[in-house]
């Protein structure tokens, strides 16, 4: 059916009036039967072109927006195509969408088809590039989903080193002394004596470590013992005490003066009975040596003969 070109007609409604046809659908334009208003004629473009305009500039918005957050060519092209796709189905329900110079369903149905490929073509092109909804794998993946929207940031400037010294420290401490027990055959059996003992001093030089003037490190690279620590000894006594002594007796004129306790005859020699010497005479003891040992029989000479 041959569209019927724009123009004042008889209102189908209204005998009494005419009404403007804008070639798709009558308007809200008006005016008495016999009178054509040119105003009302060039106000019908004008206010179309004024709506145009508003979509153009509300849809060039929305692009510009998406492509600065997105900055992918994909995601443009599945919006125009979807911005598209719902003026297909306005057109397709209102019979035309001429704002969109869509004039008929045929070429709203064309409109739909355009959608259709710009949002295919769109989301090609998204996944080749990589952009959001990809399906990138790995380290690319998570790249792309941890920072979709935000512009690479500055390098921080990297902080200048703390500085570093070192320095030798000199540490002392004390050697403390050891305690020991032995036996000395000086002294009485259950006598003690005690060396009093005493402690000692050792050097440590470390190493330590300084960063900005705070200490993080400590090491031990020498040590010397200037006092060395006097051990604290006790003696206890292990010699028998001394036997009693024998009671002087009045030597015969037969036993020599030199010795007491037993009669050693005076004779050439004289050997202890039961020692190794052969005499001629012999003596037993034990004895005492109270004069000059001739006989030399206290060996050992702690005045006991023959013992």
């Amino acid at each position: 059916m041959p569209e019927t070109p724009q123009g004042w007609y008889p209102d189908p409604h209204q005998p009494a009036q005419q009404r403007w046809w804008d070639g798709v659908q009558w308007t809200t334009h008006t005016a008495p039967l016999g009178q054509a208003p040119a105003a009302a004629v060039a106000a019908t473009p004008t206010e179309a072109k004024s709506s145009r305009m508003k979509v153009i500039i509300i849809v060039g918005a929305v692009i510009l927006a998406v492509t600065l957050l997105t900055r992918s060519f994909g995601v443009i092209v599945m919006f125009a195509g979807l911005f598209l796709f719902f003026i297909a189905i306005y057109a397709l329900v209102r019979g035309s969408a001429k704002v969109f110079r869509v004039r008929s369903r045929g070429a709203a149905w064309a409109a739909l088809g355009i959608a259709f490929v710009l949002m295919f073509i769109g989301t090609g092109a998204n996944a080749a590039l990589g952009g959001p909804g990809s399906n990138t794998t790995g380290s690319e993946q998570a790249s792309t989903e941890a920072k979709p929207f935000v512009s690479t940031p500055t390098e921080k400037p990297t902080p200048s080193p703390k500085p570093t010294t070192y320095e030798e420290v000199d540490v002392t401490t004390v050697v403390p002394f050891e305690r020991t027990t032995v036996d000395d055959p000086q002294l009485d059996v259950g006598k003690t004596a005690v060396t009093t003992g005493a402690d000692g001093t050792k050097v440590t030089t470390y190493r330590v470590t300084y960063v900005d003037g705070v200490e993080v490190a400590r090491e031990s690279v020498s040590e010397a013992v200037t006092v060395a620590p006097v051990n604290e000894v006790t003696s206890n006594g292990t010699r028998p005490p001394a036997p009693a002594p024998v009671p002087l007796v009045q030597p015969a004129n037969d036993c020599h003066s030199s010795y007491a306790g037993v009669c050693v005859p005076i004779a050439s020699d004289v050997d202890c009975e039961g020692g190794s010497g052969n005499g001629p005479a012999c003596a037993r003891g034990p004895l005492q040596v109270v004069g000059p040992d001739v006989y030399d029989l206290d060996r050992d000479g702690d005045g006991i003969a023959c013992d």
